[in-house]
């Protein structure tokens, strides 16, 4: 896995923030709220995005899922819309994802895998769940 820039590690991080200032007091009144666990951007690596252009892959994880991320590298890059939809071709499968606006300017596209993490006890329990998840989704799908 190729190293990130400051830069972006500091993108990811306000992309994280930006989520919990937008959604964090709706999510706590989600019936699947977690307390024990933050919003953070965790395992993130280069990818190509469908358009050609270079974007970061990772998971997002929050009190209330676990999804995979894929922002674009250039951090003037325009929304495409709310609600918007991609698919990316990853080596463990097909994923959709759908544009979300975290305000001030700033937007991702999301992929929830998991909307039930109430089994986990930590931040700890969190970030190794968001490892393996990265690791079954950068592996090829097994053959059937």
């Amino acid at each position: 896995m190729q190293a990130l820039s400051a830069d972006q590690y500091d993108r990811l991080n306000r992309l994280a923030q930006a989520w919990e200032r937008t959604f964090l007091e709706a999510a706590r009144r989600e019936h699947g709220y977690n307390a024990r666990l933050g919003v953070d951007a965790l395992c993130f690596q280069p990818q190509e995005m469908p358009s050609g252009e270079r974007g970061l892959l990772g998971a997002l994880i929050t009190p209330v899922s676990l999804s995979l991320a894929l922002v674009p590298e250039a951090n003037d890059a325009l929304p495409p819309g709310e609600g918007a939809r991609l698919t990316l071709a990853l080596p463990s499968g097909r994923y959709p994802f759908e544009a979300v606006s975290l305000g001030g300017g700033e937007w991702l596209w999301q992929c929830v895998l998991l909307e039930d993490l109430a089994d986990l006890d930590s931040v700890q329990d969190g970030s190794r769940l968001a490892q393996r998840l990265m690791a079954q989704v950068m592996a090829p799908a097994a053959a059937e």
